[in-house]
């Protein structure tokens, strides 16, 4: 491949990348809006359902068994146990605050994926990393400081979050090469839809509207769209070039937030954003490096 049509391969898969996270940023607006009518159980119920439905509609008759052969059932089940319970702690954490808050917040997972590597798979971290990651942490408190509107237990909810997603990351690492993309994203989304199965009828109450019930199947279709477009930024351009662009999630929630709320960020919550994204950003590049 000649350097130019590499270069073409790359920014394709950056826009993938870009594409992939706005699309979660408006499932997530979606779901914020919801949360405001319905129990929050029942939209991450709504959002597995609909996704495992898509996919079975889209690509049941093409992978048939495919779709749920894998060599480590244990950890494609606990994988999809973890990912559910991140859902079920952010779409909480939206329902209760400020949109773009909950998400910069989460966005310290790749700090604490960097922590976790160290105990768990024993990767040596530069000092300099860990001061990046002291940095992220204290964005988080810039974000929910004391007296500030933000500071409440449902700031708790975005910082669990980013510890499940991390430990989300961590076992999509070592399921990497095991089975097949499509095996375990449908996995994730059938282990999501049978753990909801068993709450949701605790908190089930009838669609308000037939919109309603529009806006949740285009939950499970922008979950599909967004990881399938995910997995093909991936397969055009290499990690270290897309990781710094997964922070136009919160470009794009951020300008959600506004139209759809009305809510936007004082500014030190902005400060504690930048906080959160350069010390990211930082210790991707350190990585790539």
């Amino acid at each position: 491949m000649t350097a130019a049509a590499d270069h073409r391969q790359h920014l394709r898969g950056i826009a993938l990348m870009i594409a992939a996270v706005s699309t979660f940023a408006v499932m997530d607006t979606i779901a914020k809006w919801l949360a405001q009518s319905y129990p929050v159980p029942a939209v991450v119920w709504a959002r597995y359902v609909s996704q495992v439905l898509v996919m079975v509609v889209l690509l049941g008759p093409r992978h048939r068994a495919g779709l749920v052969r894998t060599r480590r059932p244990g950890l494609q089940i606990l994988r999809g146990f973890v990912l559910v319970s991140s859902t079920m702690l952010f779409f909480n954490a939206i329902s209760r605050m400020p949109i773009a808050e909950a998400s910069a917040i989460t966005f310290i997972s790749p700090l604490i994926l960097t922590a976790m590597s160290v105990f768990l798979l024993k990767e040596k971290v530069q000092p300099s990393t860990w001061i990046a990651v002291a940095a992220g942490f204290a964005g988080v408190l810039v974000i929910i400081r004391p007296g500030s509107g933000i500071f409440s237990t449902a700031a708790i909810l975005p910082v669990a979050t980013a510890f499940f997603f991390a430990g989300y990351q961590l076992l999509t690492r070592k399921l990497a090469g095991v089975d097949s993309t499509v095996a375990t994203l449908f996995i994730s989304a059938l282990v999501g839809a049978a753990v909801m199965c068993f709450v949701v009828p605790i908190y089930w109450q009838p669609l308000l509207s037939p919109w309603h019930g529009a806006l949740l199947l285009a939950m499970g279709i922008l979950a599909t769209a967004g990881h399938f477009m995910l997995i093909r930024a991936f397969e055009n351009a290499p990690a270290s070039t897309l990781a710094p662009f997964v922070y136009a999630q919160l470009a794009a929630v951020l300008l959600l937030g506004y139209l759809v709320f009305g809510n936007f960020p004082d500014g030190w919550s902005l400060v504690g954003m930048a906080l959160i994204v350069a010390s990211g950003a930082y210790v991707v590049l350190r990585q790539r490096r």
